[in-house]
């Protein structure tokens, strides 16, 4: 069981649960549109930059949780309110407060009806979302992990596109199907064991029959969520359906909680059924990136293009997961990062674009270039940064993911080296094709374009939208030691747990 350090500061992760929380309380409260808007822009700027003392005062040399907080819940039944980050969930909570300030802004304009409404879905899955990350207790984590869906179900159904009942039916469906297999892990592991604690859970002597059965729920459910091929078929529709809000969320940090939860429970939980599911992880790990990438290079609409490249940057994610070596992990843990940055950069700017011309199909929007080159100067960086070009944030996570891939073949499985590289070189050349040919297109177009003479180029508010991602793409790709500092220790420790190099 990895050690806890208590807090005995300010209670940091409560705040930056419940602020949210009661914001939207008051939110529902306010009387007018604009009022809401700059209530819910205000205290979501206020919560990203609440928790950056956490990364300030992390201690980067120790595995153990840190701003701890425990408090009886149901004595009873053991459940507690308990919560804490560590290396391997600090960074997820500090990119979900810097995205919901970003979303505001961005719909800003777009989100015209229901605006009240909307901010508040915004402020509860914010607080939603810290929690999972948080949440030390199974039950904790289990009402959190539950309680983002009814508002992203909302954004998607009330605010999408036409057919926006359909895909919120899916997005729901799916990860509910989802959510019944992990409680019923996580009730399997109560009744063995007597806790729900996460930390003690984690090294508990478990049969190899017993751990196979609870290892496939709760991979089947991060799999929905991540979502790995073939459980990602939920995801196109509720990206193109959703506002960019909702996109951007998704992409961002929703997706994130399927690939936290392999590291959280599946590794340290039931470490012998991890090793016995490996080769099958990698496997469907690469057929997703491969089937990704060709999917978006198929596609006209540009939210779809990048909803499908979803899918095969996860696949690279889950493919460092279950490589079990310091590379692969961290390596995953950064592309877990990176992904949300650029991803969700890049339907920002998809969105900011639909505002323009009202369409995203690339026949029509291409050659807008011409026309807004500053908007296309930062759609530029996004593509090459979503390619892994040298110099970007991706770059350097997927280049660690290779390396621990391969490391992984060497170890366990030497003639799988060769296999292992045929299959991720075609994900790599994938992802160029289509991110160039989105950028070729849009760029440049070609002499059937539509006129789009009359277009206007960024205002200050998108400016400053995109603005702190583009930053990020560079601070990472070119220092990304601290980022990876805060990981060392976390995930050195939970190599130990499940018995990797």
């Amino acid at each position: 069981m990895p050690p806890v350090i208590s807090s005995e500061t300010l209670p940091y992760l409560s705040l930056l649960i419940f602020v949210p929380l009661g914001a939207a309380v008051i939110a529902a409260l306010l009387p007018g549109e604009r009022a809401v808007r700059w209530w819910t822009l205000g205290v979501s700027l206020a919560v990203a930059v609440g928790s950056w003392p956490l990364y300030a005062r992390f201690d980067a040399g120790t595995a153990a949780f840190q701003f701890v907080e425990h408090a009886p819940w149901i004595p009873a039944l053991r459940i507690h309110y308990t919560v804490g980050v560590d290396g391997i969930s600090l960074l997820l909570v500090l990119l979900t407060t810097l995205v919901l300030p970003l979303c505001v802004l961005v719909s800003w304009r777009q989100i015209s009806g229901r605006v009240k409404e909307f901010m508040v879905c915004l402020l509860v899955m914010e607080g939603a979302m810290v929690g999972v990350f948080c949440a030390l207790d199974f039950i904790l984590f289990f009402v959190f992990w539950e309680a983002m869906l009814i508002p992203m179900a909302l954004l998607i159904g009330i605010w999408g596109g036409p057919r926006r009942v359909y895909a919120a039916l899916k997005f729901f469906i799916y990860t509910m199907a989802g959510s019944v297999l992990l409680l019923v892990a996580i009730l399997a592991l109560y009744l063995e064991l007597g806790s729900f604690h996460i930390p003690e859970l984690m090294g508990r002597e478990l049969s190899l029959s017993f751990q196979g059965w609870v290892f496939a729920a709760m991979a089947l459910s991060f799999a929905v969520k991540v979502p790995m091929f073939p459980f990602h078929t939920w995801l196109p529709a509720a990206h193109v359906e959703a506002p960019t809000a909702g996109s951007v969320l998704l992409a961002s940090v929703l997706l994130k909680m399927g690939t936290y939860g392999f590291l959280r429970f599946c590794l340290p939980i039931t470490p012998q059924a991890t090793m016995l599911f490996v080769p099958w992880m990698m496997a469907l790990s690469v057929v997703g990136m491969v089937y990704g990438g060709a999917a978006a290079l198929a596609q006209n609409d540009l939210k779809k293009l990048v909803a499908y490249s979803s899918v095969g940057h996860m696949g690279v994610a889950t493919l460092g997961i279950f490589a079990l070596n310091r590379e692969g992990l961290e390596g995953a843990l950064l592309v877990m990062i990176n992904h949300g940055v650029t991803t969700g950069a890049l339907f920002l700017a998809v969105g900011l674009l639909y505002e323009r011309v009202h369409t995203r199909e690339l026949a029509r929007v291409a050659g807008v270039g011409k026309q807004v080159p500053v908007f296309t100067g930062f759609l530029g960086v996004f593509a090459l940064s979503s390619l892994a070009f040298p110099g970007t944030n991706s770059f350097i996570g997927e280049v660690l993911v290779l390396s621990g891939a391969v490391g992984w073949a060497r170890v366990a499985v030497p003639g799988w080296v060769a296999w292992v590289l045929l299959g991720v070189v075609p994900g790599v050349v994938l992802a160029a094709a289509y991110n160039l040919r989105m950028l070729q297109r849009v760029a440049y177009g070609s002499p059937r374009n539509p006129d789009h003479a009359g277009l206007k180029d960024l205002e200050l508010r998108e400016m400053v939208t995109l603005a702190p991602l583009l930053i990020l793409v560079f601070w990472i790709g070119l220092n990304p030691q601290p980022f990876t500092r805060v990981m060392h220790a976390s995930v050195r420790h939970l190599l130990e747990q499940v018995g990797g190099p």
